[in-house]
């Protein structure tokens, strides 16, 4: 962190499919090596792949699936008098998204189907539905809240 002053946020350019800011976020956090035209490739591939199975539309999917993956709580490490406390803090609508985009890449990319398209288009409908690897992520940080309630008071 920078001690003179706060960090400049940058804000990304919309999509050219969906018009929309948060699908050019998870496209850059797909993207490898700076290769945006091949990220932009999978993730409007996976889009479509989700609309041939699901019947539904993929980026109604995907929004979906976003919101279910949004962690509410989270914990965050305290140092008070020589102990380290795990205290379960509420997450800000921002880091919400961070989080959701930044493990649902990271699960993406551990399934074990062949091709990233088919990767991306079963994770989300895993979200979707409530299942999956992100989901069960977002399941353990409530748990590892739930069971540090106690030290909520040493909130910052």
């Amino acid at each position: 962190m920078s001690r003179r002053r706060a960090a400049i946020k940058r804000d990304v350019l919309p999509d050219s499919r969906y018009n929309d800011k948060v699908v050019t976020k998870v496209i850059n956090s797909i993207m490898l090596d700076g290769k945006k035209s091949i990220a932009e490739a999978v993730f409007y591939g996976a889009m479509d792949l989700i609309k041939e199975k699901t019947g539904q539309d993929g980026y109604e999917v995907f929004k979906q699936a976003l919101e279910n993956i949004k962690p509410q709580v989270e914990v965050r490490s305290r140092r008070i008098g020589g102990a380290t406390y795990q205290v379960p803090v509420e997450v800000r609508s921002e880091r919400q998204q961070t989080l959701a985009i930044r493990w649902f890449t990271l699960y993406t990319r551990q399934r074990k189907e062949y091709g990233m398209v088919e990767k991306i288009a079963a994770e989300l409908m895993a979200a979707a539905n409530n299942e999956g690897a992100t989901i069960k992520k977002k399941e353990d940080t409530y748990k590892m809240a739930e069971a540090n309630r106690a030290f909520a008071h040493y909130k910052f």
